[in-house]
């Protein structure tokens, strides 16, 4: 892992087109703005768990409706 220290107005770039802005610092939360191409997903870590979880079910599913 990685860890970097920036101060708010700062940015990193990921493979030369994806960026990365602190937007904010309040308290011990940050706020980040994030710009990608729009064929690059971003989620919450929550939320990439969750549609994670939902495939691997859905495939599952559609693996036990085939073998029916």
């Amino acid at each position: 892992m990685l860890v970097l220290s920036r101060k708010i107005g700062e940015e990193i770039v990921i493979a030369g087109h994806i960026r990365v802005k602190v937007v904010a610092v309040q308290g011990n939360r940050v706020r980040l703005g994030i710009v990608a191409p729009e064929d690059v997903t971003v989620h919450r870590e929550e939320i990439h768990r969750q549609r994670m979880e939902f495939q691997t079910n859905s495939e599952a599913e559609a693996e036990t409706s085939a073998c029916l």
